[in-house]
């Protein structure tokens, strides 16, 4: 049986290497069946990306993109409430209860990805005097929380990188760097993991894998044993 190694297609990435495996499968379901089915063998799984952003880092990201209105709306809903990107982008003006500082992730009546966790997320105070300072300012003006111009933005791809540059910080702070800044930051205040997995949409055992050692409680009690 022919094999598909590692060492063979080293330009395919773990991802990559899930998708040829989906899709030779799906063609002998599917058109087949194929007289033999070539084994992909996947690479070793990465160790999860873990750069976030200091305090400090976070605040000259925002100073440096202050010129750029839709970029300082997308950086501080990403710090405040640790949303993906795509939720950020899409984000619009009838997903927020602004009396009741709630905000959906996905639009009303959507239904729930089942790749990926979109709860709706209780806003704080912050968030809450910068989003209705935004409503004021767009009226009816544009649907979308993070427009230019009054137009949807599909990425940040040029703005980021110039504001990332301009602030001293390295290539590796990407947009998502702003989800794991929120879910460190939400490990060192100490909140209970099963409150911030809920804020952040996303598992108790992935934050529990990736951010718990951020916790002040980090194992406290077994170190003292």
């Amino acid at each position: 049986m022919p094999s598909l190694c590692r060492g063979k297609l080293s330009i395919l990435g773990s991802q990559e290497s899930q998708l040829l495996r989906a899709a030779i499968r799906h063609w002998h379901r599917e058109h087949g069946p194929l007289p033999s089915i070539p084994v992909v063998i996947l690479p070793e799984k990465e160790e999860p990306r873990d750069r976030w952003l200091t305090r400090s880092e976070a605040a000259r990201l925002l100073r440096e993109a202050r010129r750029i209105p839709h970029l300082a709306r997308f950086i501080l809903l990403g710090l405040y409430t640790g949303s993906r990107s795509n939720v950020l982008l899409t984000l619009q003006w009838n997903w927020l209860d602004l009396e009741r500082g709630v905000m959906l992730r996905r639009a009303p009546g959507a239904r729930e990805s089942k790749q990926k966790r979109t709860p709706p997320v209780r806003l704080g105070r912050r968030i809450l005097a910068h989003l209705r300072r935004w409503r004021r300012l767009d009226h009816t003006f544009c649907p979308y929380v993070c427009h230019y111009g009054g137009k949807r933005i599909s990425s940040p791809r040029t703005s980021w990188p110039e504001a990332v540059k301009r602030a001293g910080l390295g290539m590796d702070v990407t947009p998502h760097v702003l989800r794991h800044t929120r879910a460190t930051w939400l490990m060192q205040a100490g909140v209970d993991v099963w409150e911030a997995a809920g804020h952040l949409g996303m598992s108790p055992a992935t934050l529990m894998q990736v951010y718990a050692k951020h916790s002040p409680d980090f194992q406290r009690r077994a170190a003292e044993v």
